[in-house]
């Protein structure tokens, strides 16, 4: 009888438990340098936490590994709600490129997805190619010839872009460099030929006819680039990346919690301010529940190990 009542006891606590959260500051950790895309989103949804939850929600930035730094400290925090963190579609990459102290799936809460958006496929303007059709028929004909940029070895750009050559059957020889910006910088002045990129990135560039978008990288056409097809119009029918941002927070964050925030962020995605705001940067609203999220994450990761493997793709 006992243990009957202290079950029913701490059942009736829990919603309390809920309504009580958060009774201090929440802490974003953002595993990436202040000012680029993914400081941005954790900023903005900080700032709509901050509105809606009732207490100071304030992002950390700790960059160093391709996030893996900031995120390990984040999912080995406590449980309780105060410790979250702020992933990237690189988050899914990175168990195929280090060796990580925690499992990827297992040791993590999905919270939610915040931001969807393609990559940009861009050349240099000297590339006689108008599609990606076009180009994996260049590379066949020149195989090794074609040199496509990243910001690193390992990155999601990387692999984005040994996924395509991988469906395609070409090979494009790798220039990997320390950032997005010299990546960039080498494909405008032709150094390399080709950069899969980030919109917000490339956009401004290919407006001013510094670079030629040949196709997007999502399912769907973006609206600010209607004429440009996406990959799998253009010869690779099973082709799709997708750059996304999301919550996570250590294994064992209470379901209350969970569905606090989940509940929250999609309200505030749903705001035609936060389109606006997200479409400056590139990407639209994502949303959805928790386990859908989690979903998006374990196919992921199945997908980059086998690129990876078939690449032989490693971090240096």
């Amino acid at each position: 009888m006992r243990t009957i009542a202290a079950l029913f006891l701490s059942l009736c606590l829990l919603p309390a438990h809920a309504q009580q959260y958060p009774s201090k500051p929440v802490r974003i950790i953002v595993p990436f340098a202040p000012g680029g895309g993914s400081d941005f989103i954790g900023r903005f949804i900080a700032q709509k936490l901050s509105a809606t939850l009732g207490s100071q929600v304030i992002v950390e930035n700790k960059p160093g590994a391709g996030g893996v730094i900031g995120i390990e400290q984040g999912v080995k925090s406590a449980p309780d709600g105060y410790n979250l963190v702020l992933i990237a579609s690189s988050y899914t990459v990175n168990p195929s490129v280090y060796k990580l102290s925690f499992d990827p799936v297992a040791d993590i809460t999905p919270i939610v997805q915040i931001s969807q958006g393609p990559l940009l496929v861009v050349v240099n303007p000297s590339v006689p190619v108008k599609t990606a059709k076009d180009l994996i028929a260049l590379a066949k004909a020149k195989p090794g010839e074609l040199n496509f940029a990243s910001p690193g070895q390992g990155s999601v750009i990387h692999m984005a872009t040994e996924y395509f050559d991988n469906m395609a059957g070409i090979k494009m020889s790798h220039v990997p460099y320390k950032g997005t910006g010299p990546a960039l910088t080498d494909t405008i002045s032709g150094q390399t030929q080709v950069l899969f990129s980030s919109t917000a990135t490339a956009l401004p560039h290919v407006k001013s006819g510094k670079l030629k978008a040949i196709g997007v990288t999502t399912a769907k056409r973006i609206p600010a680039l209607p004429d440009v097809p996406t990959v799998k119009e253009s010869g690779l029918p099973g082709y799709e990346v997708v750059l996304w941002h999301g919550l996570i927070g250590p294994k064992g964050l209470p379901k209350a919690i969970v569905d606090r925030l989940n509940g929250e962020v999609n309200k505030a995605l749903k705001l035609k301010e936060t389109d606006e705001q997200l479409q400056n940067d590139g990407v639209s609203a994502a949303g959805g529940t928790p386990e859908q999220f989690g979903a998006t994450i374990k196919k992921e990761i199945g997908v980059w190990r086998k690129v990876a493997a078939d690449a032989g793709v490693k971090a240096e």
